[in-house]
């Protein structure tokens, strides 16, 4: 088949898969599966090579993330329980002030807590993220809506272990401890310059409390929290709980994350081990640091509380590995077309303009589709063949994807939704923190790429 029969078939894939998830509300799963398997006929592979890569497509990317996945989740689902979250947020406000808070915020949330799922880490700080709103005078909601908005999505695509970093970094076979350390390269100057660009446009006129908040509500009538009844000795639980030091409670996520890093490190000083070859490799980290939180867990909330929040984090995990996996199923196929030699004719290695096409064309799925997850992982498969031919370092196209993949939060989000409900936003105020401020973070990432580009 020729060339340009070939990207015209990948493009319709692609353009049929943003269809049947916008239009026909589609699972993207189901939708990812469909146009894999059109991409894969339509190029000639045949109906057996299609299934194939299919198959070992989606067993690829799962051996290389699913336990990370499951183990991150699961690890942060003890820590919600631990009300590990509420009390870093409160410990940061007490440490930096109020000027400072945004920023502290929305870097802890970017760098240190994304083993939390998105959605449970934002229900979760949303709340505390409002009570510190009101201390900060009239832009207090727009700053820290923005500073929350910035630091989750920023988080998924460049700090591991967030579910899109996972992904883009297994889809491009990047070494975990490499993407953990350039991710964190990018990441920290792109949270940190995005939050004083937004803040220096919201302070200057462009937030209007009056029409970009709603009324708040009165918080004197406000439930309490529930207290948890599961028999006799909970009461001395909880209260045993809260005496837990805020350290101990994040000790084995840092310590899995050390481990890590420590692997790259003797990686890149070419220093063989076997125990810490062993105990750096991601899954026994991340495994490692798991087994502390649930031991650290059942000393301060008690066995029957941990195994009720290791129940949760297993049901939130299966729709996350699924949505992962299925991206390995397009990238499979596409590698199958010769997509990677195709491309690789019309650039070359010591040319920006692929980094800039991998965001570009993110970006577009991202604005058609709204998931940053699915354009990132659709965006990293389509071009994953491109870095052997090109001699491009992996890391950078999984980390151009990832910053292209965060560009206009829109209507489409959940997180969009959530941030308006939760931050007291109404929605033409939410289009400027959420869908303005993570589009600003998406364009300003690219710096950090592209000078890595010359170096990498």
């Amino acid at each position: 088949m020729s060339d340009t029969a070939i990207l015209i078939n990948t493009a319709v894939a692609v353009a049929a898969i943003v269809v049947l998830i916008v239009k026909f509300r589609f699972n993207p799963v189901v939708a990812l599966v469909l146009g894999s398997c059109y991409l894969g006929l339509s190029a000639g592979l045949g109906a057996e090579k299609t299934v194939t890569a299919i198959t070992e497509g989606f067993g690829e990317i799962m051996a290389e993330i699913g336990l990370l996945i499951a183990f991150g989740v699961l690890m942060g689902a003890v820590l919600r329980d631990l009300r590990a979250i509420e009390r870093l947020v409160d410990a940061l406000m007490r440490a930096v002030g109020p000027r400072r808070i945004p920023h502290a915020m929305a870097l802890t949330l970017a760098t240190f807590l994304q083993s939390i799922f998105l959605d449970v880490l934002l229900v979760i700080s949303a709340p505390l993220a409002r009570a510190i709103a009101g201390k900060l005078g009239r832009y207090g909601t727009a700053r820290i809506a923005t500073a929350l908005a910035i630091g989750l999505e920023c988080g998924i695509v460049f700090t591991v272990p967030g579910v899109g970093a996972l992904a883009l970094a297994a889809l491009l076979h990047v070494p975990l401890g490499t993407y953990l350390f350039y991710g964190l390269v990018v990441v920290i100057p792109t949270v940190a310059i995005s939050i004083s660009v937004m803040t220096f446009a919201l302070t200057r006129g462009w937030w209007k409390p009056e029409v970009d908040e709603l009324p708040l509500p009165d918080t004197a009538s406000a439930p309490a929290a529930p207290v948890r009844s599961e028999g006799p000795g909970t009461l001395a639980a909880s209260s045993t709980r809260d005496q837990a030091p805020l350290l101990l409670l994040f000790t084995p996520l840092l310590v899995s994350l050390v481990l890590i890093a420590a692997g790259a490190l003797a990686d890149v000083l070419d220093w063989k081990n076997p125990v810490v070859s062993f105990v750096s490799s991601p899954v026994v980290a991340l495994m490692l640091g798991l087994v502390g939180t649930c031991f650290i867990g059942t000393r301060f909330i008690g066995r029957p509380a941990v195994e009720e929040s290791l129940g949760r984090g297993l049901r939130d995990s299966g729709q996350i590995l699924l949505l992962n996996g299925v991206g390995g199923c397009l990238a499979g196929v596409i590698e199958q077309t010769g997509l990677g030699d195709i491309l690789g004719k019309h650039f070359s290695a010591d040319s920006w303009a692929p980094l800039v096409l991998v965001w570009l064309m993110a970006a577009v799925l991202h604005i058609a589709v709204g998931s940053v997850t699915i354009s990132a992982i659709t965006s990293a498969g389509l071009l994953a063949p491109l870095a052997p031919v090109l001699g491009l370092n992996p890391v950078l196209i999984a980390l151009a994807a990832g910053a292209g993949s965060l560009f206009m939060v829109h209507l489409t989000s959940n997180t969009f939704w959530l941030l308006q409900s939760l931050l007291g936003q109404t929605t033409r105020g939410t289009l400027k923190t959420c869908s303005a401020g993570v589009s600003v973070a998406s364009v300003v990432a690219m710096g950090p790429v592209l000078a890595l580009s010359l170096v990498v």
